[in-house]
């Protein structure tokens, strides 16, 4: 709400020697803290940060990290995920990044407008290219976890107060849109400064516009594997991968000084302190003498006993159990990594009997990984870990995806638990039940889905009905899943 403040006695003074002005008097109702019209290279910078502090680094990565078994919930909210307590159904668990989204897309949509034809910025096309990939991006986050949503009907405050819910299928046409979009606008040339240091992703550097379009084709090879189950093209998927990042040092990470800006998974643990290690992530590390065991967890106190936390069944204490080891205020957060393009490119590779090439860029991706500003494995050691312990377990096409897959989920720790979450439903949808997970809960309680945050349950009749008891969670997978909604 805007807030208005004068002194009665130096407007009325003003207005007697002014005659009225009529410039004076439009200008008393304005707030200068909080202009009307914002340009797109503010806003734009804005929306970068809270996409990766507020939705890809939100609650919906905590719970999705507690979900997977890369981290066990050992008290209070998260320890009620864990035995699936209340917080999987409740419409209260995700409200924060449900606002943080819807309020993100809006932001988007406001520069869309602004930089498309008749638009206060019309033939910006390069900031309008990148507000149309990290609209797709939002809104992939979004119905990914969540299945229709309100969208074509969302962004209108003050307008329509009650939005419908879109399907599944119609959104992930937008989103696709959305891409093709960018990547066109992105090509195009543009009289408009670029977006120089104002770029938290990309540093605005020369190289910055083709690494949004590397990213673009990176998210169309990842939605296009998303949805194998309904309509698999694992040939797109390569093909749009080739175009995607061709190494570690063009991928999209936002980053933090660990000061002015603190790493989520880290600033999680200071404030709440609710994470133990998992014992079956520890078990999949142990099972191939990956090296990645060592870097990953460490005593809660230095100098303590390295305990894990049972996956399920732990006790509701903090202090006991060992944590992350890579969690740091200065760890990224990815929106995309070179070593997903690079397991995307495996897993279609070997969905396609061709081995050769699914070994080969397996490779890469471990190796990518496992390099990590916060793992710090070196290539040497990444590169003999694959001979001798990851090699020998591709012996087909099944052993093969299955390798590939637990790879995937292993190099998504913690800072991209949202796809390890959304690869484990889409596998389980395709009957590919190739990531164990411990917790016993999981029988009959795996949450399919993320809930609708308690704002709009409670003030949207179409959001409250598609809500109800909040119980669908454990029973309705989203479309691409196999599921109607």
């Amino acid at each position: 709400m805007k807030k208005i403040f004068y002194n009665i006695t130096i407007v009325l003074f003003a207005f007697m020697v002014s005659s009225c002005s009529e410039d004076l008097m439009d200008n008393i109702n304005k707030n200068v803290n909080d202009p009307a019209n914002v340009a797109s290279n503010l806003i734009i910078t804005d929306v970068m940060t809270s996409t990766a502090f507020s939705v890809t680094g939100s609650d919906l990565a905590f719970y999705s990290s507690c979900y997977v078994e890369h981290n066990v919930g050992v008290y209070n909210q998260m320890y009620n995920a864990e035995i699936r307590s209340n917080e999987p159904t409740s419409s209260t668990t995700y409200n924060n990044s449900w606002n943080s989204i819807y309020q993100t897309l809006l932001n988007l949509n406001d520069v869309i407008t602004k930089c498309s034809e008749g638009g206060s910025e019309e033939g910006n096309y390069h900031t309008l290219g990148i507000a149309q990939v990290l609209s797709a991006y939002n809104l992939a986050i979004l119905t990914d976890v969540m299945g229709d949503v309100p969208w074509t009907e969302a962004l209108q405050p003050g307008v329509i107060f009650t939005p419908v819910l879109d399907s599944q299928e119609s959104i992930y046409t937008e989103i696709f849109s959305f891409l093709n979009n960018a990547i066109e606008n992105l090509g195009k040339e543009t009289t408009f400064p670029n977006l120089g240091n104002q770029d938290f992703l990309y540093d605005g550097d020369e190289d910055s516009i083709d690494n949004w379009i590397k990213f673009a084709y990176g998210l169309k090879a990842r939605y296009t594997m998303r949805l194998s189950f309904r309509n698999a093209n694992y040939t797109d998927v390569i093909s749009f991968a080739n175009q995607s990042f061709a190494n570690a040092d063009e991928q999209c990470q936002f980053n933090y000084n660990g000061s002015s800006s603190k790493s989520p998974f880290q600033q999680f643990f200071l404030d709440r302190d609710y994470f133990g290690a998992s014992t079956s992530l520890h078990n999949k590390l142990t099972s191939r003498n990956d090296p990645r065991d060592a870097v990953f967890f460490k005593p809660y106190t230095d100098g303590g006993t390295l305990e894990f936390a049972p996956n399920g069944t732990p006790s509701q204490e903090q202090g006991r159990y060992g944590i992350s080891a890579i969690s740091s205020l200065t760890a990224p957060t990815y929106l995309m990594s070179y070593h997903e393009v690079e397991f995307l490119k495996a897993e279609a590779y070997a969905r396609q009997s061709d081995l050769v090439n699914a070994t080969a860029a397996l490779k890469k991706a471990i190796v990518a990984a496992c390099a990590k500003s916060n793992i710090g494995i070196s290539q040497a050691d990444a590169e003999t870990y694959f001979t001798d312990e990851v090699e020998p377990k591709l012996l087909d096409q099944n052993t093969t995806l299955k390798e590939i897959m637990v790879q995937k989920y292993i190099a998504f720790f913690e800072e991209e638990a949202i796809e390890a979450y959304n690869d484990i439903r889409r596998l389980r949808a395709m009957g590919e039940d190739f990531i164990q997970l411990d917790n016993p809960l999981n029988t009959n309680q795996f949450p399919l889905r993320f809930s609708y945050g308690s704002e709009d349950v409670t003030t949207n009749a179409n959001v409250r009905e598609a809500y109800g008891d909040g119980s669908y969670v454990y029973s309705e997978n989203v479309w691409w899943a196999g599921g109607s909604r």
